[in-house]
């Protein structure tokens, strides 16, 4: 209900006009005195002197001061602080000049909070035209401030994550490029993909990829300052813009802490989830000027930066501009190699030092393109799992190895396992397991001759469901082994869940082995959690005897690297056998 300044001017003068009439202005006195009452907008009437005589009980809801605590006190009782004394000289000057005032003030509650209102003061006047009264009415604006900042926000901010959106981005950087232009201000833009976001989509679900994203811009939000920008700007994607830098490296020391950040295990609903992050970095001016460019050239250095193993940040630079033609080729390409099954295979030995004996072999893949030539895995694997390839080459692989097997007789002649590296993405689809049974069963293949090689990350993601499925694959006949161990965050608590045969220490490690005594210290307590877990650990990347003898002294029972063979193709490996075995006869 809102009362009108004629309702007003009527109770004041009920107020103060005694024994005249029974009713004024056609206004019975019960009823102003009602309407007083019951209206819902606070109401203050004031003498000349603008003492307060008469409050209503809305003005004792909004403000909190009983009628008794401001009766004969100045409305000063309800300034903020807010507002300095030109504000109220004008609006006393206008009520005085015009008879009344409107608009916005922020006023204060007993309790000390400070809130909005929409007053209305209005001049009561004698018949003679004399100013007798004031009258002020006022509207709480509290909630409705609330609600256009809720809209505000809602327009402005992502609904998921509480950071800018794309719109509030664009538009923040319109203003910040603006400034700087004209200043010669200096700024970066970081563009974030997390890596294999996907992978854990499909497998978990999206209720905890929501709650991962969460998670990551909080992490983020830690790391910069309230006058940087960041947004999301799509699914998995954010956009950081690090402003008045004085040097690239400033950039690049954000970037490795994002990274480094990123890289703690996330907790989320009962699992322990691992994510990385690929990033993108432009500089302005020297990338561009306007925010669609500086976006661009980000959004390029970022994806070669995922091309190139992940993980990483890369500014961009000129040179990046062809990339962007070859990963078009390079889709092209490994599509008709997927179809045609033009995937080659290579074939590394692995020794026990212990009898030294070769007991295996890996499998790794080759691919040589017509238009592009021989492309390197690191290229087109992760290419393949981000353009979702992944799968049908996968199978490509796995039937390829099927037919090598056969073909070379490797099991009767050689009696030599061979291990297989599975891709985390294709590993944590829900048809792997069917598909690797059938296309085992369709080359006849049995699974006993066979190993399964998935990477620390994969194994550690969405534990539960990864022992389920590997325990399936342990009853199938598989053999399991945790590739590039070391390079993650895995425990004695993790492992001992997971039906593994084998722990295979990340090549990083064995290369610098001899130089760096903490690589030693590492490959050591592997060995020897290993060893407590009854499993066996097979070190890659062995170049050198030294390194070789170094392993043997610290209990690694299985060596596999360039000390013992290069990959070999598979009509190479009988040879390579006999080679071997008259060599042994020659020692003994």
């Amino acid at each position: 209900m809102i009362i009108s300044r004629r309702g007003c001017l009527n109770v004041a003068e009920e107020l103060f006009v005694k024994g005249k009439q029974d009713s004024i202005s056609g206004y019975p006195i019960e009823l102003s005195e009602k309407v007083f009452q019951k209206v819902s907008e606070g109401i203050m009437i004031t003498d000349l002197s603008k003492r307060i005589l008469h409050v209503n009980p809305a003005f004792e809801m909004v403000t909190g001061f009983q009628r008794d605590e401001v009766i004969g006190h100045s409305p000063k009782i309800l300034q903020s602080g807010i507002h300095g004394s030109d504000f109220y000289q004008k609006m006393w000057a206008e009520v005085n000049d015009k008879g009344e005032w409107q608009g916005e003030i922020w006023n204060r509650r007993k309790n000390g909070e400070i809130y909005p209102e929409w007053l209305n003061i209005m001049a009561v006047r004698d018949a003679e035209g004399a100013i007798r009264n004031y009258c002020g009415i006022f509207t709480d604006l509290t909630d409705r401030k609330v609600a256009e900042q809720e809209l505000k926000e809602m327009a402005l901010t992502d609904s998921l994550t509480g950071v800018s959106n794309r719109y509030d981005f664009s538009e923040r950087m319109k203003q910040l490029l603006k400034t700087s232009e004209e200043y010669n201000i200096s700024h970066s833009l970081l563009f974030l993909d997390l890596d294999r976001f996907k992978q854990i989509n499909d497998s978990l679900g999206h209720d905890i990829g929501d709650m991962l994203l969460i998670e990551v811009s909080k992490r983020i939000r830690r790391l910069i300052k309230n006058k940087d920008i960041i947004a999301r700007y799509g699914g998995d994607e954010f956009v950081i813009a690090l402003s008045a830098i004085k040097h690239p490296r400033e950039a690049a020391h954000l970037a490795d802490r994002i990274i480094e950040a990123l890289e703690h295990p996330f907790h989320l609903n009962g699992e322990e989830i691992y994510i990385s992050t690929s990033i993108g970095i432009s500089l302005y001016p020297n990338d561009g000027d306007t925010t669609d460019e500086l976006l661009r050239k980000a959004d390029k250095a970022m994806y070669f930066s995922k091309e190139n193993g992940r993980n990483q940040y890369c500014f961009f630079h000129d040179d990046l501009q062809p990339s962007s033609k070859r990963l078009v080729i390079l889709e092209s390409e490994l599509r008709k190699a997927i179809e045609a099954k033009t995937i080659e295979m290579v074939y590394q030995p692995k020794v026990d030092v212990r009898s030294n004996r070769v007991i295996g072999l890996e499998a790794l893949v080759r691919w040589t393109s017509e238009k592009l030539g021989p492309v390197s895995p690191s290229e087109f694997i992760p290419h393949a799992e981000s353009t979702g390839l992944i799968a049908p080459l996968s199978e490509v692989i796995l039937e390829r190895v099927c037919e090598d097997f056969i073909r070379y007789d490797l099991a009767k002649d050689c009696g030599l396992p061979v291990s297989i590296n599975i891709s985390g993405i294709h590993f944590q689809q829900s048809q792997f397991t069917a598909v690797l049974k059938q296309i085992f069963e369709k080359m006849n293949c049995q699974p006993a001759y066979f190993e399964l090689e998935l990477t620390e990350h994969t194994v550690m993601n969405n534990s539960h469901h990864t022992a389920e499925k590997l325990n399936e694959l342990k009853n199938m006949g598989f053999k399991i082994s945790i590739d590039d161990f070391g390079t993650g965050y895995s425990s004695l608590s993790y492992l001992h869940r997971f039906p593994i045969d084998f722990l295979k220490i990340d090549r990083s490690f064995i290369k610098n082995i001899h130089d760096q005594k903490e690589n030693e210290l590492i490959v050591n307590a592997i060995i020897t959690m290993a060893s407590s877990l009854q499993m066996e650990v097979v070190a890659e990347g062995a170049e050198t005897l030294e390194q070789v003898q170094l392993l043997q002294r610290l209990g690694c029972g299985i060596v596999q690297g360039y000390y013992y063979s290069k990959p070999m193709r598979p009509e190479e490996i009988r040879f390579f056998m006999e080679e071997w075995n008259i060599r042994q006869e020659e020692r003994v």
